[in-house]
């Protein structure tokens, strides 16, 4: 039995769209078995811990160290505006109440890892999010990303419109706490955590010693 690695994410993250690759790599020279557990974003969980209108410093350097994480991999970040995945006013930073993309986006993710493709759906959806379509969801947009991925929006809609998603994600956001950390992505392999796509040849470093490499 192969052993996993589980990797807590969002759809709201520019970090979470750059280590998608990167986990796709570790699927195929790792003897591991790669989860995805989507929790939502801090926007939504706790925004007061990023989102804070008399300091705009945070958010822009995400903003700025993001996109140009993103240039030096070559997977470029384009930040989404229409829509973004987090209603919000930039304005105030004031999230609303009503959130109509982040919950059926982070539902159809739980699903997708439930059906065994959960890091290409992440992969597929989060690039056509964060690279610059403008009105990703509408038309067939998404749908033709989760084909992408192997699996069939519709299927997938049907599937979480009464599901437990939501209770899985916030389990999975229990487990993220349990495993010390908050932030996404966060990568844990036998109760350690690894925290940020910057850190993904850490996580490669420890699979090396703990010998799951592929011949």
């Amino acid at each position: 039995m192969s052993e996993t690695v589980d990797v807590f994410w969002s759809f709201r993250s520019p970090y979470s769209r750059l280590v998608t690759a990167d986990l796709l790599q570790l699927r195929d020279d790792y003897a591991v078995d790669v989860q995805l557990r989507v929790v939502l974003p801090l926007a939504v969980r706790n925004p007061q811990a990023l989102f804070d209108s008399s300091n705009r410093r945070p958010p822009r350097y995400i903003v700025m160290d993001s996109v140009r994480r993103g240039e030096m991999l070559g997977r470029p970040i384009v930040f989404p505006a229409d829509p973004d995945p987090i209603v919000q006013d930039f304005r105030t930073m004031e999230v609303a109440k009503e959130q109509p993309y982040i919950y059926r986006l982070s539902k159809l993710g739980v699903e997708a890892n439930r059906r065994g493709r959960g890091v290409e759906l992440a992969d597929r959806v989060a690039a056509l999010i964060f690279g610059g379509t403008r009105g990703w969801d509408q038309g067939d947009l998404l749908k033709e990303a989760v084909a992408d991925a192997g699996l069939d929006l519709a299927e997938l809609d049907a599937a979480i419109e009464s599901g437990d998603h939501l209770e899985e994600i916030a389990c999975n956001q229990d487990t993220l706490d349990a495993a010390g950390h908050w932030g996404v992505p966060t990568m844990v392999f036998r109760e350690e955590p690894f925290f940020g796509q910057d850190r993904i040849d850490t996580l490669r470093w420890r699979l090396d010693r703990a010998g799951l490499a592929k011949s």
